[in-house]
């Protein structure tokens, strides 16, 4: 998407001719977790702004936000409670010299060498059942290759970032799980001899051609780095003490996807989770989560005094548990933890904000059973309680064949 409406002299004629490329094929696209809508949602709302504003991103997740006004001169503030997410937002919104980039390239072939001359070799990642996620030769190497890079580039730094990003978009290039639905499935059975062929042929230029990206990506700088931390968005002052403009999040939906799902296989292997136990240990802590130890926690979770629950949502509340006998009051509370913390971020946000500030958060509502849960409606509601001088629902699209799912742009002013 190139870019428009920009205030004159804010971006030059080399940021405006390469930010279609950094959107759209670059930094955004790294770890293919951000989808193109997505960037473009971002990029519109910051399309039409004037002056240097300080933009907050409480969901931070990729960096997609942060990555978008960084480019356009903005300063931004990114938090999100997962560490490797914070890692990847902090590489992906990183400014880069022409001598680290070439420094990067000359490790990637290095590495590439390494791993295919059967170099130092990594342990495999403590995933269940790992060979599921990844035939025996690509297993073996990927071990290889994180081994080269463990070898070669040791010390935390840009050029091992850039390493690691690119080891991460090869592993999941070569991994038998699909993640284009809600429920992961994996390849099944043994692959044949042609097949396998294939995958040998493809699997030593992989990384190769993974960092190839990283690194084109890489070379298109931001205005000014990101600001980029661990936090908590239920407690957001307790991370950040300056108050923002304008932000613009995408938090978790309350539709029982677990977003540490797909983040597994770069965790385990970049060491962000060690056992399995710890991923539940994040859901439960993230807005939404519902993971292992995350859900059986939720049979005696009890709300917190002084939430604000409308008497819309405790009627959808009551229809859910009451829906099923044996999931109906699990799910209720579920759907009640996810407003809950949604409350306790919302009047920690209002704290931060300054006078006519704007904020945008991306929502979809949900359904179960027969219960639409209206969380564009909740947010709206939550954000007057909160003191918002104003607020409204701007529906975005349709998001699935299932005719009462959308999902929506709330908008209100401080």
């Amino acid at each position: 998407m190139s870019v428009t409406k920009t205030a004159p002299g804010r971006l030059g004629r080399r940021a405006e001719l390469t930010f279609k490329h950094n959107t759209d094929h670059g930094r955004h696209g790294w770890l293919r977790l951000t989808p193109a809508y997505s960037v473009k949602l971002v990029n519109d709302i910051l399309s039409d702004r004037v002056g240097h504003l300080h933009v907050l991103d409480p969901f931070s997740g990729t960096g997609t936000t942060a990555l978008s006004a960084t480019m356009r001169g903005h300063r931004a503030s990114a938090v999100d409670l997962n560490p490797f997410l914070v890692w990847l937002a902090g590489a992906k919104t990183a400014i880069y010299d022409t001598e680290t980039l070439r420094a990067a390239a000359r490790r990637a072939r290095h590495v590439s060498a390494l791993a295919s001359a059967d170099g130092p070799m990594s342990q495999p990642p403590p995933i269940y059942d790992v060979t599921r996620w990844w035939y025996s030769d690509n297993l073996d190497y990927l071990c290889r290759t994180k081994g080269a890079i463990d070898k070669i580039e040791a010390e935390p730094g840009p050029v091992r970032d850039l390493l690691l990003v690119a080891f991460c978009r090869a592993l999941i290039a070569l991994s038998n799980a699909a993640f284009n639905h809600q429920s992961m499935s994996f390849k099944t059975g043994r692959a044949s001899a042609q097949t396998r062929m294939f995958e040998r042929r493809a699997r030593y230029g992989s990384f190769e051609d993974a960092a190839a990206v990283v690194l084109e990506g890489a070379a298109v700088n931001p205005a000014k780095p990101a600001s980029v931390r661990v936090g908590d968005a239920r407690n957001l002052d307790e991370s950040l003490t300056e108050s923002f403009d304008l932000l613009i999040t995408s938090p978790p939906y309350p539709n029982r996807m677990s977003y540490i799902r797909e983040l597994r296989p770069y965790m385990f292997w970049l060491g962000y989770l060690k056992h399995g136990r710890d991923a539940g240990e994040l859901d439960w802590r993230s807005t939404g989560g519902t993971w292992g130890i995350a859900t059986s926690r939720l049979t005696t979770w009890e709300r917190p005094p002084g939430t604000f629950f409308p008497d819309y949502l405790e009627t959808a509340l009551t229809n859910i548990r009451n829906s099923d006998t044996k999931s109906g009051a699990v799910l209720a509370n579920y759907v009640a933890k996810y407003f809950a913390d949604t409350w306790q971020h919302l009047t920690s946000m209002s704290k931060l904000a300054r006078p006519d500030a704007e904020v945008h958060y991306i929502v979809g509502n949900s359904k179960f059973y027969e219960t639409l849960v209206p969380t564009e409606r909740v947010y709206r509601d939550m954000l007057l309680s909160c003191g918002a001088k104003e607020a409204e629902i701007r529906t975005i699209r349709k998001r699935n064949s299932k005719r009462e799912l959308y999902e929506y742009d709330v908008v209100a002013r401080i």
